[in-house]
């Protein structure tokens, strides 16, 4: 390896490091209380450092959920390719959601906190359409299930998906957003659960019962 090549991966170790620091601090301490600084000590850098890689503490953020959210993609996608009706995968896409967030609460408050702060931020532009391109992403993997329904005539040929696929994904971050952080902490998981599954089974039977009544 040339000497450009072990500079090169320097770098990247360090920013990688920098990324695992910022997201554990992130999703034990909140955003708010997570600074430069304190990134800083955990990774064992200066803060120097920390900025030669990253212009704010909101940039190390969103980058953080850039990676999260890819890494879910990937696994979601994966799901998708069973051999399994639609009705099947929006019950294991969904719980595959829901888990995500059960197993890393924080990682939904920082998920929220972008969807709700997006412009506060002022991240660099190229950054912050990574994000929204990689948010459509999941929403698509959503669509996809749709288009699976209908292809294999389980839904109705001339359902909308664009408001269809926001519909789910509103009703998925909405029930979470609601049980994931009050309640019973041993109970709150099936409370979630239970009402994403209760539901998907109001909409789903929705798009079935269309579907029967235009065979009439």
């Amino acid at each position: 390896m040339g000497l450009v090549e072990r500079r090169e991966k320097e770098r990247n170790n360090r920013r990688n490091l920098i990324l695992k620091s910022a997201r554990t601090l992130f999703l034990e301490k909140g955003f708010k209380s997570v600074t430069v600084d304190k990134i800083a000590r955990h990774s064992e850098l200066g803060k120097g450092s920390i900025y030669f890689y990253f212009n704010s503490k909101e940039e190390i953020y969103a980058q953080v959920l850039l990676n999260d959210i890819n890494k879910f993609h990937q696994q979601a996608f994966a799901l998708l390719e069973n051999k399994k009706s639609a009705t099947d995968l929006f019950y294991k896409f969904s719980h595959f959601y829901t888990d995500i967030f059960l197993n890393d609460r924080e990682l939904f408050r920082i998920l929220m906190t972008y969807m709700l702060n997006t412009e506060r931020m002022k991240l660099p532009v190229e950054l912050d359409n990574k994000i929204i391109i990689a948010m459509h992403r999941t929403i698509d993997a959503i669509g996809r299930i749709l288009q699976i329904g209908i292809e294999e005539k389980e839904f109705p040929p001339n359902i909308n998906l664009i408001h269809s696929q926001y519909a789910i994904w509103g009703l998925l971050n909405g029930i979470i957003s609601l049980h994931i952080f009050s309640g019973s902490e041993v109970k709150r998981p099936d409370r979630i659960r239970s009402t994403i599954d209760s539901a998907l089974e109001i909409f789903i039977a929705g798009l079935k019962r269309d579907r029967e009544v235009k065979k009439q």
